[in-house]
């Protein structure tokens, strides 16, 4: 019997993606943005190598953890293909995100640019978070390695580490960092004349709000009302929603870079910078709305389902 057909489906799905990977790492280099501001960036899609082969790991990936979960038992297998699904549109995002031709436009116009930073944030993250990436990739593995890969999470380090970076407030003072550091006009212009530093900031920026929405969407801990979900929803709301607008209503552009860019487009750059304040302002502060209602929602459900077990516990009088 050859040595593949030995191999279960998702494993060859795994190994293909790994050599997928190689390969793309070994075939190009990351394409950076435009060095000049005069320069008009080319209006197509970039292949980062390393983008997108971190792209097909994570989906192959998924792919075989998800086929592992679904044939391990018939429970619960509606909610996992409505996890499968929050993920599939999630890695969506993130393709149109880093990968479309909105990556390269972000040289040159700055609402182009606001908009792929709200995809990564607003759109992506969340997404990813309800689709539990982590434990169903754990499923893609063998058995053995499986094991090994959930003890070295627990370990006392790592299990540290996470349990801090989970915590709301750090999550929420992380996320808010993030976003306010990289929008200081020196960072963000030092952010678009290096390749290396760009993509800094949009791993700072998907980590971080990966984090946040992790402490809205993720595993509750022990004795979570739901309360602090609302107030990072509703304070992340304010302050995104006030840089937002001091973007918009600016009497004159941050970012010197995009004067040449953006007129070479044919936009003023002003317009183009109040463009991108209000891409921030409304539709981040519709969708930080949107979360605090879902959360507010299943904040009354579940007091429903407690409040007649609780009515039952009374003794009678």
């Amino acid at each position: 019997m050859p040595a593949s057909s030995r191999l279960s489906r998702p494993s060859r799905l795994v190994l293909g993606a790994a050599f997928g990977v190689a390969l793309a790492l070994a075939c190009g280099r990351a394409a950076p943005h435009a060095p000049d501001a005069a320069v008009v960036p080319a209006w197509g899609w970039t292949f980062d190598p390393l983008v997108v082969a971190l792209l097909a790991l994570s989906l192959a990936l998924y792919a075989a953890g998800h086929r592992r979960l679904l044939r391990r038992s018939r429970l619960g297998r509606r909610l996992r293909r409505a996890q499968a699904a929050c993920f599939a549109a999630g890695w969506l995002a993130l393709v149109v995100a880093l990968v479309s031709p909105l990556d390269a436009l972000g040289s040159g116009l700055f609402s182009a640019h606001m908009l792929q930073h709200e995809l990564l944030m607003i759109v992506a993250a969340p997404l990813l978070v309800l689709g539990r990436p982590l434990a169903v990739w754990l499923w893609a593995f063998p058995p053995g390695s499986r094991v090994r890969l959930a003890r070295a999470a627990r370990c006392r380090p790592i299990a540290l580490a996470w349990g801090w970076l989970t915590l709301p407030t750090v999550a929420w003072l992380l996320h808010a960092l993030a976003l306010w550091a990289w929008h200081v006009p020196r960072w963000f212009e030092s952010a678009l004349r290096h390749p290396a530093l760009h993509t800094l900031q949009h791993w700072s920026f998907l980590a971080s709000a990966l984090l946040f929405w992790w402490t809205i969407f993720g595993v509750r801990r022990a004795g979570d009302d739901g309360a602090h979900a609302m107030l990072s929803l509703f304070t992340t709301m304010v302050h995104t929603g006030a840089l937002g607008t001091l973007l918009t209503l600016s009497p004159g552009p941050w970012y010197p870079w995009y004067f040449e860019a953006s007129a070479a487009l044919g936009f003023d750059a002003l317009q183009d910078q109040q463009l991108g304040g209000l891409v921030m302002w409304v539709p981040g502060g519709i969708a930080y709305l949107a979360a605090g209602l879902a959360v507010a929602a299943r904040w009354l459900v579940r007091g429903r389902e407690v409040a007649p077990s609780a009515g039952r516990a009374l003794p009678l009088p």
